[in-house]
């Protein structure tokens, strides 16, 4: 008996389960499923949940690589609370001025959320919310971080608990 002969009984015989889970993958890879994560270009009129969460088509969307004061989130100013979390989230408002954002992503964070990079007429959402002290670098934008907390832009004109350690205390 051949060696090509031998193999295909073997493969007909022996390994049932592999010739379907060969099946699913080839099935899988022609439908676009073995590409990795979807990924989306989407362009629509955003809707805010704060200074760096939003809709987009029905999309909830987390800008990549910052992390802006939560909405309940204050802050300190001359000795008195200020809505800090709002103030973000309404810069962030004037900013995109009812007009349409394009945003691109692939990964998604453990809520779901598509993580994205969102621009507004050529300009990076992401990027000016840190420039403009209205979101702290979380990952990217270190030195547009360094330069607004310099110029005391923004939450750094005041004394703020960064948005991730105020999340972890409202959850205790």
């Amino acid at each position: 008996m051949s060696l090509t002969r031998k193999l295909k009984r073997l493969w007909r015989k022996t390994f049932p389960w592999l010739r379907v889970a060969v099946l699913i993958a080839l099935i899988a890879y022609a439908l676009g499923e073995g590409d990795g994560p979807p990924r989306y270009d989407l362009a629509g009129t955003p809707r805010l949940v704060d200074g760096d969460s939003l809709f987009v088509d029905g999309l909830e969307i987390r800008l990549k690589n910052i992390d802006a004061p939560e909405g309940r989130q204050t802050c300190q100013r001359a000795g008195k609370n200020w809505r800090c979390g709002q103030e973000a989230t309404r810069r962030l408002r004037q900013l995109i001025n009812k007009q349409a954002i394009s945003c691109k992503g692939d990964q998604y964070d453990k809520y779901n959320r598509l993580l994205a990079l969102c621009f507004v007429n050529g300009r990076e959402l992401n990027k000016w919310m840190v420039a403009q002290g209205w979101a702290v670098a979380f990952g990217d934008y270190r030195d547009e971080e360094r330069a607004a907390k310099r110029a005391r832009k923004g939450i750094w004109a005041s004394q703020f608990q960064r948005p991730r350690s105020w999340r972890a205390q409202q959850r205790r």
